[in-house]
């Protein structure tokens, strides 16, 4: 007779997916305890009996109904019988290593030459079937651990993570120098893949990582290659820095026009003059500076510029100036009418900002339709003639 166990449980080490437990031929009125995270599997002459749940238990023939035809009635159920229990552990065991064990070879698809990698990474397994995998794998021995379970499936590991690897690369077009943008694409692609190996033998693969891949940082084709890869993405940042320069510094320039021509506007407004006099204001100043009016030719002044100031500037240098100018002014052939493109005002013959917003007078050329080279006519937001969006 063997000894007589009265309680049996498992309290080990983590990293053991699977326990046997040394007491083999005990009482029927024997203890069993099992854990949240564990399940219990009662075997018999070999042969599995019941499965156990967490929680405490007697082993009796209530408890386990196939024993009853097995234990010897005259006995009373108190003599010992042989019989093995397995625990089972139901937790995440994460951090488990899996890495290639030989380089991984194939033709770089972005600059056309042969490379070799390797990889390494983690992932974590749960037991799925506590049965399957103890009929499967464990059969007659005392435990199953991580590195021992690694050991089993490192065969299958290594062919599948090397050969989608290189596939993945190929059909994506992945560069080697930019293989690290890439590893999360190769944990969820790989996960996927080795899901339904690991289901076979009643685990789940719930995660897997690739954090490492080893390149061939010592291989003169690798270091010329990765030379020039740097070379072409430093110039390609360096122009699209340059651009944005560009850019900033223009929207930069024509914020500055706006602003100035919206505080000038601003300040005509609330000084009570329009543009027009601050003209006539300037050539006045100009004028009375000379020590007769019919030298104002000699400043480079067209009579043009002097049409419609004669008002404000009779009011500062006299009626003899006045008087020259509307004589002037009346010689002068009116020009065509012209429209502010920003508020639609009337424009005055020469004005180079609207009196009434502010806004640059846009030239000859900027009035021009950028498509189809239509000159505007009014202001609007479309071309009239082709439809294009105006500038």
């Amino acid at each position: 007779m063997g000894q007589i166990a009265e309680i049996i449980k498992y309290e080990g080490n983590n990293d053991t997916f699977i326990w046997k437990h040394p007491c083999e031929d005990f009482n029927s009125l024997t203890q069993l305890i099992v854990h949240e995270s564990q399940e219990a599997i009662f075997f018999m002459n070999g042969q599995a009996l019941d499965l156990f749940g967490a929680g405490r238990y007697t082993l009796e023939t209530q408890n386990i109904p196939l024993l009853g035809k097995i234990l010897n009635k005259l006995t009373g159920d108190k003599s010992p019988f042989h019989c093995e229990v397995y625990f089972i552990n139901k937790t995440e065991q994460m951090s488990i290593k899996w890495g290639t064990d030989s380089k991984i070879t194939y033709i770089e698809p972005v600059y056309g030459f042969p490379v070799s990698i390797g990889a390494s990474g983690e992932m974590s397994l749960k037991v799925k079937d506590g049965r399957k995998l103890l009929l499967k794998l464990v059969g007659t021995e005392t435990s199953l651990t991580q590195q021992k379970l690694v050991g089993f499936f490192r065969a299958f590991l290594m062919s599948k993570i090397k050969t989608y690897i290189a596939r993945y690369m190929k059909e994506n077009t992945v560069n080697i120098f930019e293989i690290d943008e890439h590893l999360f694409a190769f944990s969820e692609a790989l996960k996927t893949l080795l899901q339904n190996d690991f289901d076979d033998y009643g685990l789940s693969l719930e995660r897997f990582f690739v954090t490492n891949v080893v390149k061939p940082e010592d291989d003169k084709q690798f270091i010329k290659f990765k030379d020039l890869h740097f070379r072409k993405y430093a110039e390609i940042e360096e122009a699209k820095l340059r651009q944005q320069t560009d850019i900033i510094y223009a929207q930069t320039e024509a914020q500055k026009v706006v602003i100035d021509s919206q505080a000038q506007a601003t300040k005509r407004k609330q000084e009570g003059y329009t543009y027009q006099q601050e003209r006539g204001f300037d050539v006045a100043e100009k004028v009375a500076k000379n020590e007769a009016v019919g030298q104002m030719t000699n400043l480079g002044v067209g009579l043009g510029t002097m049409v419609g100031v004669g008002g404000a500037v009779s009011g500062m240098v006299g009626n003899t100036v006045g008087e020259a100018i509307r004589e002037t002014g009346n010689k002068q052939e009116s020009a065509a009418d012209r429209f502010c493109e920003n508020c639609g005002a009337k424009l005055i013959d020469g004005a180079k900002f609207c009196d009434e917003c502010g806004a640059p007078v846009l030239t000859e050329e900027i009035k021009k339709c950028p498509n189809c080279g239509y000159v505007f006519e009014r202001p609007g937001k479309f071309c009239p003639k082709c439809g294009a969006k105006r500038g």
